[in-house]
C-alpha cells in the first residue's frame, strides 16, 4: 500500500546516527513539571539558545493509506491535517528548474487541526508544519515536519489542548483550574508557543519560526527541520506579544511590541548575531482602549511605519472561555485609524495622520516620495487591504473553509495604498493602487523582490481570486506602474504564498522565479515554479500526497 504512494524517482528519507553539524543528537529526555522535558544551553555558531525536548529518535515514517487519500475529506486537502509528522524524498520534476536556483525554500504554517477526536475551529489554530523545498543543480528534494513546540508536545502527550491558541482555549477541569488558567494568562504561561505563522533567516544564519507570542520564537535546522529550541531574547524588555512579521535583513531584525497597558507600541531593533532587542522609540496610540492589531508593518530606508488599526486587541475577549466573533480583537470604528512614522535614526515620531478605516494582515512594502530637491514629502505604504471588513476573520474558520458550495463568499480585498504626508498634515489617504478587478477582488499573502525593501518598487506577487470562491485561489503578479495584473489559476486548487527569489546578478526587478506550493484537487499537491517576469510556469513537481495550506516562507541560499 505504501509503495503505491511513491514515485519511481522519489527516494524515501533515511536517518543516520552519525553526528553532523546539520543533525544534532541531544541526549535522553529529563522530566520537568509539564512534559518530562529538559532544557540545556547549546551553541549554534557563536550563539547560545535553549534546547527544549528534541526527540532522540525519529518518528517512524508511515505513508497514509490509499483509502484515506481517496476519501471525500481529502478533496479539501488544503484544510485537512497533515497525515504524518515527517517525510522527505526527491521529487520528479516536470519542466526545468533554473540551474542558478540553489538553496532551500522553507514554508511554515498551521498543518494539524485536531487533537484526538477534537477538531480546532480556526485556520490559525493549527500546530505548525514546516515544509522544505531544497533546490540543487536542477533537482528538488521535499520534506516536511512538525515543529516541536511546547504546545504541540503537551497536546500529544495529554491528548488535549494545553495552551491558548488563536481561537482555542484549554477546558479547565474545575473552577479552581479556571482561576489558575486566568493567572497563567496574565503571566503568559498559558499562551502558546506554537510557531505556526512565519519563518525567517537571521543575518547570522540562524533560522527562526515565529508567531505572535514572543515565546513562540523557535530555532530550527533548515537542513533537517529539527526543532533546536526556543530563541531566548537576552534583554529585559519582556512583552507577551509582538508582530508576527518582523523586518529582517542581513544587518538587523525590527519588530513591534504592543503595549496593552499604556496603549501603544515599542519599536525595537536587534542587531544580527545578537539576541538583544533595543528600543528605538515608542508610539502612543491616538484612539481606542487598546493598540490596534499589528500582524505586520512596513519600513522605508529611513523610517519605520507603525499602523494603528481600529481592529484592536481586547483583554476582555482574551478572558472569555469561548471565542467571540472577532476572537481576541474588537472592532472600534469610532476610535478611527492612524498611520505613524518613526525616524530610524532618532526614534522620534515625525508624522501621525488619521486615515480611512482599514483592515489588513499584510503590508507589502513602503518607500519615500521625494521632491526635486530630494526632500521627503510623503511616505507611500502598500498593503493587502480588506475594505475595512472584519468578516475575513470569520471566513477563515475551518468550518467555512471546508464547506464551500460554489457560492462567491470571499470578502473583497485590494492593494491599498496609503499616502502619509510629511508636512505636518493631520490626514493621510488610502486608495486602491490598481483596479481590484484586475486580481479578482481578492488580495493577500504577498511578496516582492527583497532588494527593493523600503524602496520605490514596481512589482508585487500575491494571491488573488478567480470567483466564485471562498478563499484566494490564484497567484497574481501586480504591476504597480502599468496598474495591471497577471493571474495564474488551476481549477479546484489552493496556492500558498507566491515567494519571489531573485536571480543572482539580475538587474531587472522581476528577474527571478516565484515559488508556491499548491494544494490540488482530489487530495493531491505539487511545488510550482513560475517565471518572475513572464509569470509562465517553468516547472512543477508532484508531492506523494497533498499537504495542508501553509502561510509564509523564507529563502536560505546555498553557502
Amino acid at each position: 500500500m505504501a509503495g503505491s504512494l511513491m514515485f519511481s524517482s522519489i527516494k524515501p528519507f533515511t536517518y543516520s546516527t552519525k553526528l553532523t553539524k546539520s543533525s544534532l543528537f541531544l541526549g535522553e529526555r529529563i522530566p520537568t513539571r509539564e512534559e518530562n522535558e529538559c532544557r540545556s544551553g547549546v551553541l549554534f555558531g557563536n550563539q547560545r539558545f535553549t534546547i527544549s525536548n528534541v526527540a532522540t529518535r525519529p518518528t517512524p515514517i508511515v505513508a497514509p493509506s490509499k483509502q484515506g487519500l481517496e476519501s471525500n475529506e481529502q478533496k479539501l486537502v488544503a484544510w485537512t491535517s497533515v497525515k504524518q509528522e515527517r517525510w522527505q524524498g526527491e521529487l520528479q520534476v516536470q519542466g526545468q528548474i533554473p540551474l542558478w536556483l540553489n538553496g532551500t525554500y522553507l514554508r511554515n504554517g498551521p498543518g494539524l487541526w485536531h487533537i484526538g477526536d477534537y477538531n480546532f475551529r480556526h485556520l490559525f489554530d493549527g500546530y505548525a508544519t514546516l515544509v522544505r523545498l531544497h533546490f540543487d543543480n536542477g533537482r528538488l528534494v521535499m520534506g516536511h515536519r512538525q515543529i516541536e513546540s511546547e504546545a504541540y508536545k503537551a497536546a500529544k502527550k495529554n491528548n488535549k489542548l494545553c495552551y491558548r491558541e488563536f481561537s482555542e482555549i484549554p477546558k479547565p477541569d474545575n473552577f479552581l483550574a479556571y482561576i489558575g488558567e486566568l493567572a497563567n494568562l496574565f503571566s503568559g504561561a498559558s499562551l502558546t508557543d506554537n510557531a505556526n505563522t512565519g519563518v525567517v533567516k537571521l543575518g547570522d544564519g540562524r533560522v527562526v519560526c515565529l508567531t505572535e507570542t514572543v515565546k513562540g520564537s523557535i530555532v530550527i535546522d533548515p537542513n533537517t527541520l529539527d526543532t533546536l529550541g526556543r530563541f531566548e531574547y537576552s534583554d529585559n524588555l519582556g512583552g507577551l506579544i509582538h508582530s508576527a512579521h518582523p523586518i529582517v535583513t542581513d544587518r538587523e531584525f525590527l519588530t513591534l511590541l504592543p503595549d496593552l497597558i499604556n496603549s501603544g507600541y515599542l519599536v525595537v531593533r536587534m542587531e544580527a548575531g545578537t539576541n538583544e532587542r533595543k528600543v528605538m522609540g515608542r508610539v502612543s496610540c491616538q484612539g481606542g482602549p487598546a493598540p490596534g492589531w499589528v500582524h505586520s508593518f512596513p519600513v522605508t530606508e529611513h523610517y519605520v511605519v507603525v499602523p494603528e488599526m481600529p481592529l484592536r486587541y481586547c483583554a476582555q475577549n482574551l478572558l472569555k472561555a469561548e471565542p467571540t466573533p472577532l476572537f481576541k480583537f474588537e472592532w472600534h470604528p469610532h476610535s478611527k485609524a492612524y498611520m505613524h512614522v518613526m525616524c530610524k535614526a532618532s526614534g522620534n515620531i515625525v508624522a501621525s495622520v488619521e486615515v480611512p478605516l482599514y483592515v489588513t494582515f499584510h503590508f507589502i512594502n513602503a518607500y519615500e516620495e521625494k521632491d526635486e530637491d530630494g526632500r521627503v514629502t510623503a511616505i507611500i505604504a502598500d498593503c493587502c487591504e480588506h475594505n475595512a471588513d472584519t468578516s475575513i476573520l470569520q471566513k477563515l474558520t475551518l468550518r467555512d473553509l471546508r464547506s464551500f458550495s460554489g457560492q462567491d463568499v470571499l470578502p473583497d480585498a485590494r492593494v491599498g495604498r496609503f499616502r502619509i504626508p510629511m508636512d505636518g498634515s493631520r490626514y493621510g489617504s488610502l486608495e486602491p493602487a490598481l483596479d481590484p478587478n484586475e486580481h479578482g477582488r481578492g488580495m493577500d499573502m504577498c511578496s516582492m523582490n527583497p532588494a527593493f525593501l523600503g524602496k520605490k518598487y514596481r512589482y508585487a506577487y500575491a494571491c488573488g481570486a478567480h470567483r466564485p470562491c471562498n478563499f484566494p485561489n490564484t497567484l497574481t503578479k501586480i504591476d504597480l506602474v502599468e496598474k495591471k495584473a497577471k493571474n495564474w489559476f488551476d481549477e479546484g486548487s489552493i496556492p500558498s504564498e507566491p515567494f519571489f527569489v531573485p536571480r543572482p546578478g539580475a538587474t531587472e526587478e522581476d528577474d527571478g522565479v516565484v515559488i508556491s506550493m499548491i494544494s490540488d484537487r482530489n487530495g493531491e499537491g505539487y511545488a510550482l515554479l513560475l517565471d518572475g517576469s513572464t509569470f509562465e510556469e517553468i516547472a512543477r513537481a508532484k508531492f506523494p500526497y497533498g499537504l495542508p495550506y501553509g502561510l509564509h516562507g523564507c529563502w536560505v541560499p546555498k553557502t
